[in-house]
């Protein structure tokens, strides 16, 4: 694909592209890119592939599905896109040339589209060649994916952890693991702060499981006009009762005040006090007390 003439840009309806390996964005990231394109523009448009469909043209998407859903997210029906002709490997490279690219890209997605290659039937050696990967780090990915290691992925693809490292914790039995890290150390692989996140991980895992847990979003609920108010009520209420509560606290600080200051002026109350040997009082106590004795 490379030398292709520069494409022109069509406008095409969103409902008519399909998302062939969908993500799952992260929430800030996503509220981020939304208000830049409603602030700025689109920037830059998606990447696509058409394809005959039984109603009409349809559209596989290739990159851009963060762009594409912060579009839909802001209403529009349709979004400027590159029409490209490229063979599925071909977008499956150009999907991970992008991801490699990406200043914030997700944990896994790097290593989903390794797997996707893999898949696909590219070996191991072409996968290192077209992505600029070594093939050390794609044969250990590879490994990890195969074994469904998820949280040893995040931990590679963050820098957390070697890749050599994390398919040492996967080949090892539980009792094994341990001596894993040992070895890493030792190796100064793992120092300092990796070394504990390595240490949280292998817990992490063997409690809860080698993959992740996607979160899925909550769908906010539209408030009416009478939801409203009753919230806006309820807030008011809360308040209220905070205000009568710090009042009535108050009340009762004033009079102990009162109370331990009278008890302190009679002195046969102190010598009693002074042979129990409780002669002190909370520090805030007799500060008050004493600017109560000064006023």
């Amino acid at each position: 694909m490379a030398g292709q003439p520069e494409q022109a840009v069509e406008l095409i309806q969103i409902d008519r592209i399909t998302i062939a390996n969908p993500r799952v964005r992260n929430k800030r990231s996503f509220r981020e890119l939304a208000d830049s394109i409603s602030e700025l523009g689109l920037k830059k448009p998606i990447t696509v592939t058409l394809r005959d469909g039984s109603d009409g043209p349809r559209y596989d998407l290739v990159c851009g599905q963060g762009r594409m859903e912060a579009y839909q997210a802001l209403g529009q029906t349709e979004i400027p896109a590159f029409v490209i002709d490229a063979e599925p490997e071909d977008r499956m490279v150009k999907s991970l040339v992008e991801n490699c690219a990406r200043r914030h890209h997700g944990a896994i997605d790097l290593l989903h589209d390794i797997e996707g290659m893999k898949q696909r039937g590219h070996v191991e050696a072409d996968i290192a060649r077209k992505t600029g990967l070594s093939l050390e780090y794609v044969r250990g990915v590879t490994s990890l994916l195969e074994k469904g290691e998820q949280r040893l992925l995040r931990a590679v693809e963050s820098g957390n952890m070697p890749v050599s490292v994390a398919v040492a914790i996967a080949d090892a039995d539980d009792s094994m693991v341990q001596d894993a890290l040992q070895q890493a150390y030792e190796q100064k692989l793992l120092r300092g702060r990796k070394l504990l996140i390595a240490k949280r991980l292998v817990e992490n895992r063997r409690r809860r499981g080698k993959g992740l847990r996607v979160a899925m979003p909550k769908r906010t609920k539209t408030l009416s006009s009478g939801a409203l108010v009753r919230a806006y009520k309820e807030s008011t209420d809360r308040k209220r009762l905070l205000v009568r509560k710090a009042d009535s606290t108050r009340s009762r600080l004033i009079f102990m005040t009162e109370a331990f200051r009278n008890l302190l002026d009679d002195e046969n109350f102190v010598t009693l006090l002074r042979a129990e040997k409780l002669e002190t009082l909370p520090r805030n106590l007799a500060d008050r007390i004493q600017r109560g004795e000064a006023a």
